[in-house]
């Protein structure tokens, strides 16, 4: 069993890069965790505590047992010390195998922000004589999800396939309605899930199918994982 950390910078970011995989891994009784760098709020529709209680409805659909909510500010998140210290603090204390973070080209500053914080708070977790709370580690894999806000072509290092998730995926999406509303089929958000979703998927000759980009080198220990 793998322990898993996704970092998001706001609820529903990592539902809408990574659903269908997280879907995957918990049903294979993988332990996924989820932090929010923020509550998302303000937003024309939303409260934080609405929000609040979409996260927890999405997590059930996704098999989420733990998800966290950093109290920084969305729209204003920035890369410093304070945070990178929280989230490393959260990395030392769960010790997951492997950290998804977001991609870190967007046009959201908040998710540009999140990829530089995730990857400066993976190395800071190891750091030893420091006052941070827990004691060193650090995590072996850390692995890019998409989510973003700019219509980009980009090369993964890996594609997984979500064809029996995706139905499930989009139910997790379907109860952020303060962001996509009641029946989020028409939302601009929602159709570029679907249609990057089913791109993707094409491209390895299945239906639906979610891109991962890695910095490092990808291995593998056996061939099948080629099929």
């Amino acid at each position: 069993m793998l322990n898993i950390l996704a970092v998001g910078p706001h609820p529903d970011d990592v539902e809408l890069g990574m659903g269908g995989s997280i879907l995957k891994f918990t049903e294979a009784s993988h332990r996924v965790t989820i932090v929010d760098l923020t509550d998302g709020e303000p937003t024309p529709h939303g409260e934080p505590e609405i929000r609040k209680k979409e996260s927890v409805k999405s997590s059930r659909i996704l098999g989420i047992e733990e998800r966290i909510t950093l109290d920084f500010p969305n729209r204003y998140l920035q890369d410093e010390i304070e945070v990178r210290q929280e989230l490393a603090e959260v990395i030392r204390k769960i010790q997951p195998d492997i950290l998804f973070a977001p991609y870190w080209i967007d046009a959201h500053p908040d998710h540009v922000a999140a990829s530089k914080i995730c990857d400066a708070a993976r190395f800071y977790g190891k750091l030893t004589k420091t006052e941070m709370q827990g004691r060193p580690f650090y995590v072996k894999k850390i692995y890019y999800y998409i989510a973003s806000h700019l219509k980009l072509n980009f090369k993964p290092s890996f594609v997984m396939d979500i064809s029996k998730e995706m139905k499930m995926k989009i139910e997790s999406i379907r109860h952020y309605e303060s962001q996509f509303g009641p029946s989020p089929e028409g939302h601009q958000l929602f159709e570029w899930v679907l249609n990057s979703n089913r791109y993707w998927g094409n491209l390895i000759g299945t239906e639906f199918a979610e891109p991962f980009i890695s910095k490092e080198e990808v291995g593998i220990k056996d061939i099948e994982v080629l099929l």
